[in-house]
């Protein structure tokens, strides 16, 4: 294989996949990212047996072939040469050299045929959504996911669609966080998937760019195309709890109050909070919010904040954490938030916009 390619193309195609390799790895494989020239095209692959990347990238080939060369080195290597310096690769023996201005690396290389590639997922559902939609799907949802739980199907995120709309539902046991979107015509209603964490994180580092992409599902990955870069990823193959059931209908309380002043409210308090369990005690009375949270050294914090409520006095206990995430994923001047009782998980949306829920089940303090 040779191929020669401008620096920037290089580097925005292994800076695509870079995100699931990593240097060292059981599998030495798996340090390594494919490469791939033939058509003019070069294409970079990387893996971490759970998610693949695939980029493509415009180069000239000099002799069609393939490669696996250490990935983060040479994405290091191609990323401190000059700008537009023009890069040459080439395979040299048991080595890989490459080539740029007055610069010449030599390195290591595992066979092509080791490395290993997701070809067919056997899609059995496709769908079109818009590229930002997705992108608020995850944004919406994504840090309510568990991390290293035992209940596996929690450690990511559900997809599912009615034919209309695409949903995501992330939970951890403790909160949950869903959203929803339309689809871009309609499309055959899907059974739930559950996408695993990292690639999850993956999909919203690369869903940054505006027009429509092409989700496939197959009976055990997901692929989905946006621009340049392929996105494959297995499936979780888990049963993801009910969770219809506790996204509280029609919360007989409901306080409105002012996003910023409430998250910094809690913000001050969660200060003097228990480092271990972040509680802090919520009392809702008629135009008031009162905040309190103490520690083990005996330390207190309380706070107060002007709100519309008008319903008669409650107390409850909560992860301030869970409350901070949520308020922070709500793009609104106001927030709701919806009570039914001491024992009762709260509901925090924003005013008039049923797209977006958040539920955060109480603590006892």
């Amino acid at each position: 294989m040779k191929v020669s390619a401008t620096r920037e193309h290089l580097l925005e195609a292994l800076q695509s996949v870079i995100g699931v390799v990593e240097r060292r790895q059981t599998m030495p494989i798996l340090s390594n990212v494919l490469l791939g020239a033939r058509d003019n095209r070069l294409r970079v692959t990387g893996t971490d047996l759970e998610v693949e990347l695939v980029a493509a990238a415009e180069v000239s080939v000099q002799q069609a072939g393939d490669i696996t060369v250490p990935g983060r080195k040479l994405l290091d290597i191609v990323r401190t040469l000059p700008e537009k310096t023009n890069v040459t690769l080439m395979r040299e023996g048991e080595k890989v050299v490459l080539r740029g201005g007055r610069s010449r690396f030599s390195l290591s290389s595992l066979p092509a045929s080791e490395f290993p590639v997701i070809e067919d997922i056997s899609a059995q559902h496709t769908l079109q959504i818009r590229a930002h939609d997705c992108r608020r799907l995850i944004d919406k949802t994504h840090f309510a996911m568990a991390q290293q739980d035992v209940r596996y199907y929690l450690n990511g995120t559900l997809l599912e669609t009615d034919g209309k709309a695409l949903r995501a539902v992330a939970t951890d046991g403790h909160r949950l966080s869903w959203c929803e979107v339309e689809l871009n015509g309609k499309a055959r209603e899907l059974q739930q998937i559950i996408l695993p964490r990292k690639g999850v994180l993956e999909l919203q580092r690369l869903l940054d760019g505006e027009g429509d992409i092409e989700i496939a599902i197959g009976s055990n990955h997901i692929r989905v195309q946006i621009g340049d870069v392929r996105f494959t990823s297995k499936l979780i193959d888990g049963k993801f709890p009910e969770y219809g059931r506790v996204i509280p209908a029609l919360p007989p309380r409901i306080m409105t109050a002012p996003r910023e002043a409430m998250r910094a409210t809690l913000q001050r308090t969660s200060i003097l909070s228990n480092e271990k369990y972040r509680g802090v005690r919520l009392t809702f009375a008629p135009g008031l919010l009162t905040v309190q949270a103490h520690n083990p050294e005996q330390e207190e914090a309380e706070d107060q904040l002007e709100v519309g409520f008008d319903g008669e006095e409650i107390e409850i206990g909560f992860n301030v954490s869970y409350l901070l995430d949520a308020l922070a994923a709500i793009d609104a001047d106001t927030v709701e938030v919806g009570l039914t009782d001491a024992n009762s998980s709260c509901l925090i949306r924003k005013p008039g916009d049923a797209t977006v829920k958040y539920v955060v089940m109480p603590m006892r303090l």
